[in-house]
């Protein structure tokens, strides 16, 4: 697997990459960084654990309980919720430590570890490194030093969680859902219980679809990688929207009474205005990654809203926000961040918000998603050839500053060099679909002749 660590978590075929060994030993390890870093100075130490419906979770949740109790410290098994509940919950109840078994968007073979630091943030990049080496050190040499008698941590199922997450749901909501009707896709993962309970709670009638998970079926053909269903059962129903999760139920997406989609930056867009009006958009600035549509940010420029642009990745969206206080941030895969309310993506939480505001406006969510435009996308993935070399080739330089001048303030170009494999992503944007091919394709020569 490389380094075991990616960009949030462990993750790999569950038995196969991720084994049970490797999550109790990834978890003591854990244990053990913690305590050195004097996390679990003065009392004793308490985690929560959570996990998604893939069968896998079920030994790999007794594999990490297993490895933090043999480490002295007291585990809260909440059991299956959406990986947003698990970071609020290790907030809510003090824990020092949170832990989430899924695999997200993935199929159901994979699974994966995410750790949450107190609080229910994301454990520093030094911490990670820390536990990866220690786990690598004691699997092949020395046995832990272990607590035995009393010392040992306990147990015990924690039920409550599923309604203090929901409880907390309904409290960010600045108004109720009452007249509005709209489906759910559960994607048979994370939150095919509470998020059903927390829209009908807020008043919605909901239509559920994907939304009986049976450890198998997971992301299967259904959920916001296949938005096919829900445009159809939206259609059907007659409703007004439609939501639809991941696994884990860290992000969603959305489709108007149409059927249409409407994507993260869409979503962003009406959330943007939304608080802005309600005078908690901090510094009237959302935070968004280098891969948000043009239209978006032509759109926040018209409406007098700053954008704040990152490298790609949610922890990059979020560390922006953190470092300088911003409420608002997300990705165009649907991965929206409000920091009032959440340490992390929370599909649920988006959903309801976005409802709130059709409800709260008395306006169609075509209408609402209408504040901008999406321009015509393209994305060519040129393989084999020098990433390195992306920002320091002449050639390449000036290939791309014609298409700049030709694209003018109404198009984009965007190169970037993958991070795991020799190839190269190029991305144009440009008011006309076939304008944005042409260019992308010369620029995709153009990397191909000069990294080549």
């Amino acid at each position: 697997m490389g380094r075991l660590f990616g960009t949030d978590g462990v993750r790999g075929v569950a038995n196969a990459d991720l084994t049970a060994e490797m999550a109790l030993g990834l978890s003591v390890a854990a244990a053990h960084v913690l305590a050195e870093a004097g996390t679990f100075e003065g009392h004793r130490p308490r985690a929560v654990v959570g996990r998604d419906p893939r069968a896998s979770g079920e030994f790999l949740e007794a594999a990490v309980v297993a490895g933090l109790a043999s480490a002295g410290v007291d585990v809260l098994r909440v059991g299956v919720l959406p990986t947003p509940a698990v970071a609020f919950l290790t907030g809510e109840l003090g824990a020092d430590l949170g832990v989430m078994l899924s695999a997200s968007h993935n199929a159901m073979p994979d699974n994966g570890i995410k750790f949450f630091a107190r609080g229910g943030h994301k454990l520093a990049d030094e911490l990670e490194d820390r536990i990866e080496s220690l786990y690598e050190e004691h699997r092949t040499g020395a046995p832990w030093d272990r607590p035995t008698g009393s010392g040992v941590g306990r147990v015990r199922d924690y039920e409550e969680g599923s309604d203090r997450y929901v409880a907390h749901l309904l409290g960010v909501l600045p108004n109720r859902l009452d007249g509005l009707k709209v489906v759910l896709d559960e994607a048979h993962g994370a939150a095919a219980r509470v998020s059903p309970e927390a829209f009908q709670r807020a008043g919605a009638e909901v239509v559920t679809i994907g939304a009986e998970p049976d450890g198998l079926n997971i992301n299967d053909g259904c959920g916001s990688t296949h938005l096919d269903k829900i445009r159809a059962a939206v259609v059907e129903h007659g409703a007004d929207l439609g939501i639809a999760h991941d696994g884990d139920a860290d992000r969603c997406l959305a489709v108007d009474h149409t059927g249409a989609e409407v994507d993260g930056d869409q979503i962003l867009a009406v959330l943007a205005l939304a608080m802005r009006e309600r005078s908690v958009l901090r510094a009237d600035t959302v935070v968004a990654t280098v891969m948000s549509n043009l239209g978006f940010k032509l759109a926040m420029e018209r409406e007098g809203i700053r954008l704040v642009q990152t490298a790609v990745g949610d922890r990059y969206v979020l560390e922006e926000m953190k470092q300088h206080g911003f409420a608002l941030g997300g990705e165009q895969s649907g991965h929206v961040i409000i920091l009032d309310h959440a340490t992390t993506g929370d599909g649920t939480l988006t959903g309801l918000l976005l409802a709130a505001r059709v409800a709260q406006s008395g306006r169609t969510l075509a209408d609402l998603a209408g504040v901008m435009e999406r321009l015509p996308q393209v994305l060519i993935n040129v393989p084999d050839v020098d990433r390195t070399r992306v920002g320091t080739s002449a050639e390449l330089s000036a290939a791309v500053w014609d298409a700049e001048r030709e694209l003018g303030e109404t198009g984009r170009v965007l190169l970037r060099p993958s991070g795991t494999e020799p190839l190269v992503r190029v991305m144009v944007e440009a008011a006309d679909i076939e304008q944005a091919r042409s260019v992308a394709g010369r620029l995709a020569d153009a990397v191909k002749s000069a990294l080549g």
